[in-house]
């Protein structure tokens, strides 16, 4: 999505920057299980009248919510038996979800408006490839993460080695939003359907990696390890896809650009197509901006040589990554790094990004 709701932009040194206005929310733990099996449910709900939890939980010793000074309402549930609960929240009343679960970004309902049902992100009668939900460890993080992955319609039982594009979401959102709001499935089994694009393996990675300090920027080199060390890995370990440089790109939006250009500048060998949507340097970083201008001064050619596509693209002026794009754009230009730049409708939105995805789609690995 668009980074998080705790978001504010303001003007700094001429150029727009992205600021995170503090909350109790930023680092709260919804579930906290204790060394007894007690688990001590939390939600931030400063304007709450009255706070409860409902589900498949005991019914015999419900908890008892009480609201902190800080907005933080506490309830717990002592010693609960070992096994696996459906849980919400009931917040003055309605239903919640528990708005800080991992899966809180995939339970918001989608509206598909596509009245005349041959837009290129509508369901069609066509060839539908498979979608699918894959786990992997990831040594980097210490942890089970998840991933999907989009195959063309036959692949099953087709021998070709395919190519592989890496497509990661924006801040705040998970591997399921390309494939959901993103209609990635879609737009990639119409392209194919209407043979505008190579046959290609399509990685949506989980971009997102909750911070205990709170600092949503630490996220982008430990997403780039993880990249490098066990997804593509995995990937080429699992799916029959060319290993080299002329059959790798990646694309990212938002937060996701940011750690496409993480990745892709750190292992210029390793892609030959980078798309960047949406995105900049750090917005607002000064020290950030400083060492990406030594940066790409040094390895401007090492950049020009390996990169076949290095393309920006975003939705316009009312991007909010637009003035920022524009800065770091400006390095570039500074460095002599190719590039290319052009814009779509839509604004920092999926309007934007699913038109992204169409256009760019076409383009790779010809």
């Amino acid at each position: 999505m668009y980074l998080v709701a705790t978001l504010v932009f303001a003007t700094a040194a001429g150029a727009q920057g992205w600021f995170r206005q503090p909350t109790p929310n930023d680092t709260l733990r919804s579930t906290v299980i204790l060394p007894d099996n007690s688990v001590v449910f939390q939600i931030y709900a400063p304007e709450a009248k009255s706070v409860a939890v409902a589900g498949d939980l005991p019914w015999d010793k419900p908890a008892k919510f009480v609201k902190e000074e800080n907005g933080v309402w506490k309830g717990r549930i002592s010693a609960m038996t070992e096994g696996l609960y459906r849980y919400r929240f009931i917040v003055d009343g309605v239903s919640v979800y528990d708005p800080k679960a991992p899966s809180a970004s995939e339970t918001s309902a989608l509206l598909s408006v596509a009245p005349k049902g041959d837009e290129f992100f509508a369901m069609k009668n066509v060839p539908h490839g498979a979608v699918a939900e894959r786990y992997y460890w990831s040594q980097t993080l210490g942890t089970i993460r998840r991933m999907h992955v989009w195959n063309p319609a036959g692949y099953e039982k087709s021998p070709e080695k395919l190519p592989v594009l890496y497509l990661v979401h924006g801040g705040g959102d998970t591997d399921n939003s390309w494939p959901g709001v993103g209609a990635a499935g879609l737009i990639l089994d119409n392209l194919m359907a209407e043979g505008k694009m190579k046959p290609m393996v399509v990685v949506m990675p989980n971009g997102t990696i909750e911070m205990p300090d709170g600092n949503f920027m630490g996220e982008v080199p430990l997403f780039a390890q993880d990249m490098i060390t066990d997804i593509i890995p995995f990937i080429e370990a699992n799916y029959n896809v060319y290993t080299d440089q002329d059959n790798r790109a990646m694309a990212g939006l938002s937060m996701g650009g940011m750690e496409t250009l993480e990745v892709t500048l750190n292992h210029p060998e390793m892609f030959r197509y980078v798309w960047v949507l949406s995105s900049s340097f750090a917005p607002g970083n000064k020290e950030v901006y400083e060492y990406e201008r030594g940066r790409l001064k040094k390895e401007a050619t090492r950049y020009n040589r390996n990169f076949k596509e290095l393309v920006f693209t975003q939705g316009g002026p009312s991007d909010i990554a637009y003035n920022n794009c524009k800065e770091t754009l400006k390095l570039f230009d500074e460095a002599g790094v190719k590039y290319e730049y052009h814009e779509v409708s839509g604004g920092h939105s999926w309007e934007a990004w699913r038109q992204n995805l169409y256009d760019l789609a076409q383009r790779l690995f010809k």
